[in-house]
């Protein structure tokens, strides 16, 4: 299926892809205008992939339910006059979605699974 397809059908979006020259924009005005009046959409790939500027304008319309955002096109701290911190129906946090209980017991399994491996040569 076609991402404008795609867009037009679900009722969630999540972004989850690298930012790449393919990637860029990907998200922008036109696909936003495609997506359903009650869809949410949740990025938490990179700021690059989604045009802020016009995610916080259909917000502002009314033209879809809601967003959360972890990435941004910088890294935070965003500027007060950031337009996504300002929108209706917006959760945005610093960039720290990866950061729960889980995901950090994973992590240090990964780095001590790595220390063993290489003391045992």
């Amino acid at each position: 299926m076609s991402l404008e397809g795609l867009l037009k059908r679900v009722d969630i979006v999540s972004l989850h892809c690298p930012l790449t020259a393919d990637t860029k924009g990907m998200i922008g005005k036109d696909q936003l205008a495609l997506m359903k009046k009650n869809a949410l959409l949740i990025n938490t790939a990179r700021g690059g992939v989604l045009d802020s500027a016009s995610l916080a304008e259909t917000l502002e319309k009314g033209e879809i339910a809601g967003a959360a955002c972890d990435v941004f096109e910088m890294e935070p701290p965003l500027p007060t006059d950031h337009p996504l911190l300002h929108c209706p129906n917006t959760i945005v946090t610093p960039h720290i979605a990866f950061a729960s209980v889980e995901s950090m017991e994973q992590r240090a399994d990964i780095v001590f699974n790595n220390l063993y491996s290489w003391l045992d040569g």
